[in-house]
């Protein structure tokens, strides 16, 4: 594959993903205007991997499972792919990164993104993330890794919209984000009636097609409490100023409210495609990169507010933004064992938010004698590591939500 002399150079990490087959899609439309360079995966989907490589022409491919780098090697040469390059290691990722490209797009799942976000920032190529726990658990480091204005540009949908409609005024003018959430499967359920939710029930969205911990996210509203303290850290809102809304149909995927009392909001069909084109090719769009939505038909748009004792995943967040720069980390660590937990059916469906509660409960006194914020990853790890033990060997029981649990604060208005 050809590519002209000014195409942007791009690494990609996670390219087996979801994400990271629609970004190379994108790029396949758009030969002139990107060139792949470098590859990206755990090494859990060999075969697909080589094959990206070969078809995109990349220089090198990094694999975390040092396991896999031998099959993927002879997978390559049987393929032609006999001048690629492969690394293999936790730290394979990272160096990738920090290889200098014009866009690194972090499309990794888990906190082993975090160390090649940090890497791409300091290499100062500019960062397409899809990462949420490199904002969620590091937003201290990644901070202080920024080079200039603009070097992050989110891939998520609702943060991509965001950024989108930010761009209609300046940032001393913004009253609030409206951050819009699809409600998923459970949308107008009472707690109570949430007691006996299945993990197939939780499994089957109405909207999008996800990984399974995201679509069981999704259904706790956990996905929203994450996507807030995103929204936080990457426009510098305050938690308390930025409002969640439930829209089942997910064509306005969030919006922004300004101090004159206008809101801007970004309409599009659901596809993913959008705003990984929106983040590739700014401060330009990319023509036709998806369909637009449909005037022609009638149709309707329902928003309601979110049923904070039935989801209570938004409360804790608010809660854990306030409390320390290290609560988000223990909240997310905390709740991909409970999720986990969950689908091996040891704990049920509200058992999940109630984990979550418990391990925040605790933290103070595991924080007391740790700085003011993380300064390091091994910082990160550290507190990951006991909020996963403790949600492993959290029994609560009794599926109400204790201690971490004040009313959250809304939106100005």
């Amino acid at each position: 594959m050809s590519a002209a002399h000014d195409a942007r150079s791009v690494v990609l990490l996670g390219s087996t993903g979801s994400i990271g087959t629609q970004t190379l899609d994108v790029i396949a439309r758009n030969p002139d205007r990107f060139t792949v360079v470098g590859l990206g995966a755990q090494g859990t989907r060999i075969a697909e991997l080589a094959r990206q490589a070969v078809q995109y022409q990349v220089s090198q491919v990094a694999i975390a499972d040092t396991t896999q780098a031998a099959v993927l090697r002879s997978t390559l040469d049987e393929q032609g792919g006999t001048g690629i390059v492969v690394t293999a290691g936790p730290h394979a990722a990272a160096e990738l990164a920090a290889s200098g490209a014009d866009i690194v797009l972090n499309a990794m799942n888990g906190s082993i993104g975090l160390e090649p976000t940090l890497a791409a920032l300091r290499a100062g190529s500019k960062l397409a993330l899809a990462n949420k726990e490199s904002l969620v658990a590091g937003a201290a480091l990644v901070k202080d890794a920024v080079q200039y204005p603009g070097q992050i540009v989110p891939v998520d949908s609702e943060h991509s919209a965001m950024a989108q409609a930010l761009r209609s005024g300046q940032s001393s003018e913004v009253r609030r984000l409206i951050l819009t959430a699809s409600g998923g499967p459970f949308r107008g359920r009472s707690r109570a009636e949430l007691h006996q939710v299945t993990v197939a029930q939780a499994l089957a969205h109405p909207t999008w097609t996800m990984g399974p911990v995201v679509t069981i996210n999704s259904a706790t509203l956990m996905n929203k409490a994450l996507e807030l303290i995103e929204a936080h850290v990457l426009f510098d809102v305050a938690p308390d100023d930025i409002t969640v809304v439930v829209h089942p149909q997910s064509i306005v995927h969030s919006a922004v409210e300004f101090h004159d009392g206008s809101t801007i909001a970004q309409v599009s069909v659901p596809d993913m495609r959008l705003p990984i084109a929106y983040a590739l090719g700014l401060p330009d769009r990319i023509a036709d990169a998806i369909s637009p939505y449909d005037w022609g038909q009638p149709k309707a748009w329902d928003f309601e507010p979110v049923d904070d004792e039935a989801f209570p995943a938004l409360v804790m967040a608010r809660q854990a933004l306030n409390a320390s720069p290290w609560h988000p980390a223990i909240l997310n660590a905390a709740n991909e064992v409970a999720v986990e937990r969950f689908r091996a059916g040891v704990i049920g469906f509200l058992d999940i938010t109630d984990t979550v509660a418990g391990v925040l409960e605790r933290a103070d006194d595991f924080l007391a004698h740790r700085g003011p914020v993380p300064t390091t990853i091994a910082d990160i790890i550290a507190v990951e590591d006991w909020a996963r033990q403790q949600a492993g060997e959290y029994s609560g029981g009794s599926s109400t939500i204790t201690g971490f649990d004040s009313p959250p604060v809304a939106g100005r208005h």
